[in-house]
């Protein structure tokens, strides 16, 4: 046994690529594509992904919420995943990078599963839960500007069905929401140090955050 997390290495990333499900291989050239991109480092890990997928198909997920599609990774390999009446809604407000996810849907012939609304993406929330859209969406995910993650939280908590699940990336702003405060911190450091510190008190959910990638939460909705 063992008391700390192994520390990744690129001998353990080949090895792990190695035994677990092989990377589909147009996800393989959007990572690739996505990497050269001048903000690249923005797009989620492929092990975070392999477990929204995994998480997905555990509780037989058909709609999926999404807030923050960058350049389409994760979108694309969640509505690969999906079944063929699945239903992808996803939230972004630039249109040079979702014109790249655009592209890419269109590739893995996913582009009828997913539906892109080009605004922020809070009117899109708010939209959605005045529509009746409550409880409607199985999993979430929330990957994008970290200052409004917790008004993301709380649509998401509505949007979500009970014993569905919210994950939400980059909680842990590479180290920084650990680190003892001090008086120049930024608003999104002080912001995601208070969200993370509240949920283990929030008798809504069950939550657990996992050391993978820049911190990922994983939230069920009780």
């Amino acid at each position: 046994m063992s008391q700390h997390t192994c520390l990744s290495t690129p001998a353990l990333e080949q090895y792990l690529a190695g035994i677990n499900p092989v990377e589909e291989p147009l996800l393989v050239q959007l990572r690739a594509e996505t990497a050269r991109h001048r903000k690249g480092a923005m797009s989620i890990a492929q092990e975070q992904a392999k477990l929204m997928v995994w998480l997905a198909q555990l509780i037989q997920a058909r709609n999926y919420l999404e807030i923050g599609v960058f350049t389409g990774y994760s979108s694309t390999a969640m509505a690969l995943a999906l079944p063929e009446d699945g239903h992808i809604t996803a939230c972004d407000i630039n249109v040079t990078y979702t014109d790249i996810a655009r592209r890419y849907w269109q590739q893995a012939n996913v582009s009828h599963k997913i539906q892109l609304h080009l605004q922020p993406a809070l009117i899109t929330l708010d939209k959605l839960i005045a529509s009746n859209q409550a409880n409607h969406y199985d999993i979430a995910l929330i990957d994008a500007d970290k200052t409004p993650t917790p008004h993301y939280f709380e649509r998401c908590l509505q949007l979500v069905r009970p014993g569905g699940i919210i994950a939400i990336d980059n909680v842990l702003l590479h180290g920084r929401v650990a680190q003892a405060a001090g008086g120049s911190e930024s608003e999104s450091v002080l912001i995601m140090r208070k969200f993370n510190a509240g949920l283990i008190y929030d008798q809504r959910i069950r939550p657990l955050t996992i050391p993978l990638g820049d911190g990922l939460t994983l939230i069920q909705k009780k």
